[in-house]
């Protein structure tokens, strides 16, 4: 019976992993300071200690969901979701919120984000540009002739093909939108200047 005990301690503790109650304190320390030395035209204070500790945590807990921890690059996002976190660190305003932990995981959440769409569009652009070379016979040319192995390009990479159709067509449909709302909004300014020519002329007696 011990045994299911301690696990729902840790799986209780797992979910509390940063005090949140705490967090807010320092949080509203910093802000307090930060606003004084705003005033005061002076360096900004150093960001607390435990604060780079909650954010770290927040940052290396979030990566381990299971829609970022099959990347390869998760440490590259949790540096970009920590560089996001530090720049706007006082913009957390306390008597907005006391949620600090909800505040900066939305602030990392997005900066993952943002890392995967440009890792994506890198390996779109490698991809593009390995296959223009082999279509151009470059790769023939640099291995000497021999077969395309040579150089270790596999360009039948199920993955890399899916990538590639997937930007393509989300780059054509953010093309559609784009042409879809000049088309509406030039429509619009059609309408508005009939109106003006028909709209009857206040000054002019009938």
């Amino acid at each position: 019976m011990s045994i299911p005990e301690k696990r729902t301690r840790a799986k209780k503790t797992d979910r509390h992993y940063v005090d949140n109650k705490l967090f807010y304190t320092v949080m509203l320390q910093y802000r307090t300071e930060y606003d004084i030395a705003k005033a005061a035209h002076t360096d900004p204070p150093k960001i607390p200690r435990y604060v780079g500790e909650c954010l770290y945590k927040i940052a290396t807990r979030l990566s381990m969901k299971p829609n970022f921890i099959n990347y390869t690059f998760r440490e590259e996002m949790i540096s970009d979701g920590l560089e996001n976190c530090i720049t706007y660190l006082h913009n957390f305003d306390p008597e907005k919120s006391q949620n600090p932990f909800a505040y900066f995981t939305q602030i990392i959440y997005y900066a993952f984000l943002r890392r995967i769409e440009s890792e994506k569009k890198h390996l779109y652009i490698k991809q593009k540009t390995l296959e223009n070379f082999y279509f151009e016979g470059m790769l023939a040319e640099q291995s000497g002739g021999e077969d395309d192995h040579a150089i270790g390009v596999n360009l039948d990479n199920e993955y890399m093909q899916g990538l590639v159709i997937a930007f393509d067509k989300k780059r054509e449909e953010n093309q559609q939108k784009a042409k879809d709302k000049k088309t509406q909004l030039g429509l619009e300014k059609f309408c508005n200047d009939e109106r003006e020519q028909t709209a009857p002329d206040p000054t002019s007696d009938h």
